[in-house]
């Protein structure tokens, strides 16, 4: 992720933070619910970029296929999970949470699994790519448990998704990931790689953020409303989601042999 995709993020998040985010109700979307329009162009974008991936995938040499379908599968899961959340967002002007969850536990695992794809050829092992995974799955069963099931216990919780967060981070810049990837005589793969790297590092980010807004939690009396937290995700959704499709397409083109 460039300085300059990166500032304009947090400067879209912080504005629309300040502004006022009428709740919709009753299937009408106010002019003035930002958080609604997110959830639409949310939907619609990763959508786009899912077609835009499957029909690019037969532009891509044979070993990248299979990273251009699981990019294309990724928002996918996301368009139609956010098809529903928008519809519960209308309906009830409450946050979506199970739908948003189930959405994370499928694409995130995913996103995962593109690290191995792309490392695949450098020699990367499965156990590798069962790491990131089951990192991934901690992360987001503790942090679902902490917002959904048990928000009174939200900071054990959140420590505990922090965790499974720190597994991947481990695995990427220290581990055999990183290694592999040091050691790979394909620049392309090496750029795409250490640009998935600030997509998990900085881009990711943004979820504990919103989830640290949960009441009791450690900005939860910053003045931020709790609501504001589907701002948040649907922000980083599209940017984590499509911007991480984009590095495997943009690596899978100019490495096309």
């Amino acid at each position: 992720m460039t300085k300059s995709l990166r500032v304009a993020l947090w400067a879209a998040v912080l504005s629309c933070m300040g502004a006022n985010t009428a709740l919709a109700a009753n299937g009408v979307l106010s002019p003035n619910d930002y958080i609604g329009f997110t959830f639409f162009t949310g939907y619609m974008a990763m959508f786009a970029a899912s077609v835009f991936f499957f029909f690019e995938r037969g532009r891509v040499a044979d070993k990248w296929k299979t990273s251009l379908l699981i990019s294309g599968l990724i928002t996918m899961i996301a368009a139609v999970h956010y098809f529903y959340m928008r519809g519960v967002w209308l309906d009830t002007g409450t946050s979506p949470t199970q739908f948003r969850y189930i959405d994370w536990t499928l694409t995130v695992p995913l996103m995962c699994v593109e690290y191995y794809l792309l490392l695949r050829p450098a020699g990367a092992s499965s156990n590798m790519m069962w790491r990131l995974i089951l990192g991934a799955v901690v992360m987001l069963v503790a942090g679902y448990y902490g917002e959904a099931v048990q928000p009174d216990k939200n900071v054990m919780w959140g420590i505990i998704s922090t965790i499974g967060w720190a597994g991947i981070i481990y695995e990427i810049y220290a581990g055999e990931a990183s290694k592999l990837a040091s050691g790979s005589d394909n620049p392309a793969v090496k750029a795409a790689f250490t640009q998935l790297r600030w997509f998990t590092l900085v881009g990711w980010a943004i979820y504990p953020i919103g989830y640290m807004l949960l009441p009791g939690n450690l900005l939860s009396g910053m003045g931020i409303a709790p609501s504001n937290m589907d701002l948040i995700y649907n922000i980083g959704d599209a940017v984590n989601k499509i911007g991480f499709g984009l590095v495997v397409y943009g690596m899978a083109i100019s490495d096309n042999k």
